[in-house]
């Protein structure tokens, strides 16, 4: 779709007069520029650029216009709060014009980061046509006119946060979060539930706003400081990236280490471990952390014993429990023997903003999004860097990063939101919840990284398998449904009168499948038969995976083919900018479920059913039987054995297989093959040593 088509869609109806003119100059362009005989010349420029200017000085006045007017409003609605809060029984039609007005305010501020983006656009749009159709460069210029009037970078989260106050005076009728309790239902009651997923810059507003009705803002802060949005971390790695590819893999028992510290303070950090677990194990994955002075990090690192002061002044003040105290020591030995066996060292440091929503004491729902996400080179590779620290310390913030060491810096273009949820058994999640992640706004990424991502973004020619979610990066804009509805805190609040549960029975709204978008991996096999794998595999071959008919005699041979020859590779759209990586491996998430191992496992006891009871015939043979008999029962009982054995090998075998989650098909092409020509050969030795012998049979 042309950006003119877009833009007039696009258009909020009560605010079209003060968008940009994008058709005006296009069409000013176009006729100076194709029309008369003689060249685009200075008055033209002139004309043209006075257009822009006027343009610019419109939407530069409607955006301050607008943005002071929201605020003003915000303050009113704030005294109405006010003074609800002071009448002990307030009027429940109070809070339904509140509501209202709060809603209006909330989508008009979505609207007005649309609004900011669409022109942005347009501006940028029409400087590359006129740069291309004339002999004219007037972008560089008529950017620094931009950055004098950044109507641009204007930025809404205090606005945002003050909405989220209202929003949950709103929601509660009054009564504070904190006062509503806390669920006290088992934890094995519930059923938690982490996704993850990218949203467009376009979109972070809008999905703040959905949210904000429903949760509020969750300020974090120490005691005597100001909430800081900014979250730094970290990571560590080996030369061989060994913590990175276990992460990739999802290895049982992979981890991954770093320090984090929040705002621009970093006197105070956290040593964090996340080890991941797999499901067949048992056991839940777990993230365990402990807190230490900046000045002791860089000798914890080199392995030297500097918790002992801290864990002694924790026992002088009292201030934890002894076994809180022997938790602590453990924890920091274990990452610290962790570090110096693994020889790991700073590799990237990921730098974000977060804005958390979630209603106090409720862990029923907990969203957090993460905006402005860049990755820094923390390694000595080609040149020092952090050196022997555990840090950069040339510069701190990621501005100064972008701006002195842009070799260095790998800017995430889209935001990433987190949903945790926990459910009732049987329940769903609440419903505005899976509108909002079914909707255009977002787009699911399982199994999404930070630390992943990163690595394989600055290290691309290093690390040996790339993320599977690499192809989708290109485009996750969606155009916007024409059904499209954003839920109001009152359609939410109906859904709840005498109840504060967010638990819903209600059916979910159809989820997305990656396959069904268009960005997403398209993997395309023809006509598959049992030797295709349901994952592509690094390796490659040919033939065609059509389904032929055969004769049994054909049939017959094609089965003596080798085990571990390997079936061709199905095709897999990447994106351009991934072409010159194509000999590196794209890690596919493979799901183990225990099933899997079970089947395994029914496999196995269904060969050594079969062997035993082949064993026992074979022994009463020896037993019972005559001279004839006593052969066969020792041919059957050599079988019976060797297939015993082979079983035990097979069973090995798949289980190293899953484990490892190799993708290639784990048929068993020799062994019943083998066992029918051995047991059928072994049939035809009975009856030729029986029909030798005339005098052994009943009827000679």
């Amino acid at each position: 779709m042309k950006f003119g088509s877009q833009l007039s869609q696009s258009i909020f109806p009560e605010w079209r007069f003060y968008y940009l003119d994008y058709d005006s100059l296009k069409r000013q362009l176009k006729t100076r520029v194709d029309g008369p005989a003689t060249p685009f010349n200075d008055q033209d420029e002139a004309a043209f650029v006075e257009f822009m200017e006027r343009e610019l000085e419109k939407v530069s006045a409607f955006r301050d216009i607008k943005g002071d007017e929201l605020k003003r409003r915000i303050e009113h609605c704030e005294t109405v709060v006010k003074s609800i809060l002071a009448t002990e029984d307030p009027d429940e039609e109070r809070f339904t014009r509140l509501d209202e007005e709060t809603t209006r305010i909330a989508n008009e501020l979505s609207e007005l980061s649309k609004f900011i983006r669409l022109n942005y656009t347009g501006f940028l749009k029409i400087l590359k046509k006129h740069d291309k159709h004339t002999a004219y460069m007037l972008k560089p210029m008529f950017m620094v006119r931009l950055t004098s009037r950044p109507f641009f970078k204007e930025n809404n989260d205090d606005l945002i946060i003050r909405l989220s106050k209202i929003f949950d005076v709103v929601r509660n009728r009054g009564v504070k979060s904190q006062a509503l309790g806390i669920d006290t239902t088992p934890a094995q009651s519930f059923v938690r539930t982490t996704k993850k997923y990218w949203v467009h810059i376009a979109n972070v507003t809008e999905v703040k706003c959905i949210i904000l009705k429903y949760l509020p803002v969750l300020v974090i802060q120490n005691k005597g400081q100001a909430a800081q949005p900014s979250v730094s971390s970290v990571y560590l790695d080996n030369e061989s990236f060994d913590l990175y590819l276990g992460r990739m893999e999802s290895r049982n028992n992979a981890e991954a280490i770093r320090f984090r510290w929040y705002g621009n303070s970093d006197q105070e950090i956290y040593v964090e471990q996340k080890v991941h677990k797999d499901d067949y194990s048992g056991e839940s994955s777990v993230k365990r952390r402990f807190q230490i002075k900046e000045k002791y990090l860089d000798a914890y690192l080199r392995g030297e014993n500097v918790m002992e002061r801290q864990i002694q002044k924790l026992r002088e003040r009292k201030s934890k429990s002894e076994q809180e105290i022997k938790d602590l020591e453990t924890l920091a030995s274990e990452i610290q023997a962790s570090i110096v066996e693994k020889k790991v060292h700073p590799v990237i440091r990921t730098i974000y903003n977060r804005v958390a929503f979630q209603l106090p004491g409720d862990s029923g729902v907990r969203i957090s999004l993460d905006t402005d996400l860049v990755v820094v080179r923390e390694d000595n590779t080609g040149k020092t860097r952090s050196g022997d620290h555990w840090r950069r310390t040339d510069a701190s913030s990621a501005s100064e990063f972008l701006t002195q060491f842009p070799e260095d810096v790998y800017s995430f273009p889209y935001a990433i939101l987190e949903v945790k949820t926990q459910t009732h058994l049987g329940a769903q999640a609440p419903s505005w919840v899976e509108e909002l992640v079914s909707s255009h706004l977002v787009q699911e990424v399982s199994n999404f990284s930070k630390f992943v991502h990163g690595a394989a973004s600055v290290f691309e020619n290093r690390v040996p398998l790339l993320p599977f979610w690499l192809p989708q990066m290109d485009n996750i804009l969606k155009p916007e449904p024409s059904n499209y509805r954003s839920p109001t805190v009152l359609d939410h609040h109906r859904s709840l009168i005498g109840s504060r549960s967010s638990i819903t029975t209600k059916p979910p709204s159809p989820t997305k499948s990656r396959s069904a978008s268009p960005d997403a991996i398209e993997i395309v096999v023809d006509d598959p038969n049992e030797s295709t794998p349901l994952l592509g595999n690094s390796s490659t071959g040919s033939g065609s995976g059509s389904l032929k008919k055969r004769t049994s005699w054909a049939t017959l041979a094609e089965t003596f083919k080798s085990h571990h020859q390997q079936p061709p590779s199905p095709p897999v759209v990447i994106p351009e900018r991934l072409k010159e990586n194509l000999q590196k491996r794209i890690a596919v998430p493979v799901r183990v479920e225990p099933k899997v191992f079970f089947a395994n496992e029914r496999t196995f006891l269904s060969w050594l059913n079969f062997t035993m009871v082949l064993g026992g015939m074979a022994l009463s043979l020896l037993n019972f039987g005559d001279r004839i008999g006593q052969l066969t029962g020792l041919i059957f009982t050599v079988i019976a054995m060797l297939f015993m054995g082979y079983s035990l090998y097979l069973y090995q075998w798949r289980v190293h297989r899953i484990r490892e989650r190799d993708p290639r098909p784990f048929d068993d092409r020799w062994g019943p093959t083998v066992l029918v020509l051995v047991l059928f050969s072994a049939v035809v030795v009975n009856f030729w040593m029986k029909f030798s012998n005339p005098g052994d049979l009943l009827f000679a």
